[in-house]
């Protein structure tokens, strides 16, 4: 275990290990051999384990606070750093020397001193070391901002790349869309022909033609179901749906549509009407001949009021189930829109007629012009 952490720490340091291995063996043996003196090996062992020591202390602390963004006190807390390791390595020379001489490791002709020359000595010592630990931690520091730069320029690099990919997502898009526009475009053109064609011919199935064109023509171009539509075209829809179920039907639906107010810049939810009439047509009984459906949009004194009357159609039997899917696919759609300002009511009389009615308080109409 202990060889495995030592092998690893080798690998780590490796290069930490070389560097100061070379520089040991250029002071202890090549100084000297020119000097021709050689100190106890305890001596050089403590020597350089201080020296050492220095440098990497001053480079831990002080790479703690280069990373410190508050620059107000950092020239002063980096001298500071300085003085407190000067003084702890002059301390530390002084101590250990006394104890080398006192254990037989030093012989000297006079008592080690704390004077002048003992501490030039020191000061000149600790500068050196924290000179060089000072340009290693601002090379690791140069490194390191040099990956971040380099990892910024990659992850730009890649935002780049996104970037023109969606590009080219949008510009398919607008392909597709424009393909998109242009099968309706076609369609209608080819309906237009047709309803020209037969207009002669067979002016019922023109009609039901132009009909179903217009119908299709505003499903098409109708805004999303979270805005608002003039009431005047959702009227209109009504109007084709009731067409062409007259030219279905070769005109024997009994079926009645008013509309009294002014309607001008009023809008209302789509597809609310559109489900109440669908609904008529297929749960109601629309050909009985005393009893009309009937469909009323009355607009007065800011309020609008819609009432749709209808026979149940007794021989359609389950599907009477799914009518009230519609109705409350409309009651979520005004509580939406209204929130509580509204009323719907949907109820079966004694004369055995569906009756749905919806009132709502418009406070300004021309106001949802922009809605």
């Amino acid at each position: 275990m202990i060889f495995s952490n030592l092998k690893k720490f080798i690998q780590k340091y490796k290069l930490h290990l070389s560097v100061w291995s070379i520089y040991i063996i250029y002071e202890v043996f090549i100084l000297g051999l020119v000097s021709r003196s050689f100190r106890p090996p305890i001596v050089y062992v403590l020597i350089y384990l201080s020296n050492i020591t220095v440098f990497y202390a001053h480079a831990f602390f002080l790479n703690k606070l280069l990373s410190n963004k508050n620059l107000k006190l950092k020239p002063v807390k980096i001298s500071l750093l300085i003085a407190v390791i000067i003084f702890g390595y002059t301390l530390f020379s002084y101590y250990s020397g006394l104890l080398f001489i006192k254990l037989g490791f030093l012989t000297v002709n006079r008592v080690v001193s704390f004077d002048r020359e003992f501490i030039l000595t020191c000061i000149y010592r600790s500068l050196y070391y924290i000179g060089f630990a000072t340009g290693y931690v601002y090379i690791v520091k140069s490194f390191q901002d040099q990956k971040k730069v380099e990892a910024l320029e990659r992850q730009n690099l890649v935002t780049q790349i996104e970037k023109q990919a969606l590009e080219n997502d949008l510009v398919q898009s607008q392909n597709n869309y424009l393909r998109s526009q242009i099968n309706p475009h076609f369609l209608f053109n080819t309906l237009n022909f047709i309803y020209n064609d037969a207009r002669k011919k067979a002016p019922m199935a023109a009609d039901a033609i132009m009909n179903l064109a217009e119908m299709m023509r505003y499903a098409l171009k109708r805004p999303e179901a979270s805005e608002m539509v003039p009431i005047s075209e959702e009227i209109e829809q009504i109007e084709h749906l009731i067409n062409l179920h007259k030219l279905r039907t070769a005109n024997t639906i009994n079926l009645e549509l008013e509309v009294s107010g002014d309607l001008f810049g009023l809008r209302f939810p789509p597809l609310i009407l559109l489900t109440l009439v669908e609904n008529i047509f297929k749960h109601g009984n629309v050909s009985h001949s005393t009893q009309p459906a009937l469909i009323k949009i009355i607009y007065e004194n800011d309020h609008l009021h819609i009432t749709t009357i209808n026979m149940i159609n007794d021989n359609k039997g389950k599907q009477t189930e799914s009518h009230h899917v519609g109705i409350e696919n409309i009651a979520k759609r005004l509580n939406n829109f209204y929130s509580e300002n509204y009323l719907f009511r949907y109820y079966k009389d004694p004369l055995n007629r569906y009756i749905t009615e919806i009132a709502v308080d418009i406070v300004n109409p021309m106001a949802r012009l922009n809605r």
